[in-house]
């Protein structure tokens, strides 16, 4: 179920970027995500994302913050997260995923 949810472009956008924002912070907020897609079309990849477990939503106030499930991905399925993010980091442009210099708050 994890590989056929990533399996969708936008899906693996979004697991990218948050993984990238790793780095920085745990989390991106849903508006960070606007360049890939509109409202509702993310909403429907959010809500896959979460079904099969590579997401987490934590909600506060008005705002919906994301994060990757890393650590039970790990437990679960060891280094396949990890397999993802280097593959779509070698086809990062064809897939419009941000750059290492376009993480959100790097600076």
């Amino acid at each position: 179920m994890v590989l056929d949810c990533l399996s969708d472009p936008i899906r693996l956008a979004i697991v990218y970027q948050l993984a990238e924002q790793e780095r920085v912070s745990s989390e991106l907020c849903c508006g960070d995500f606007y360049s890939l897609a509109g409202k509702s079309n993310l909403a429907y990849h959010f809500a896959k994302l979460r079904e099969c477990g590579l997401m987490l939503t934590r909600v506060a106030g008005t705002n919906r913050f994301m994060r990757l499930r890393r650590e039970d991905l790990d437990a679960r399925f060891p280094g396949l997260l990890d397999a993802v993010i280097k593959s779509a980091s070698k086809d990062a442009e064809r897939l419009l995923l941000s750059t290492e210099r376009e993480v959100i708050g790097a600076g």
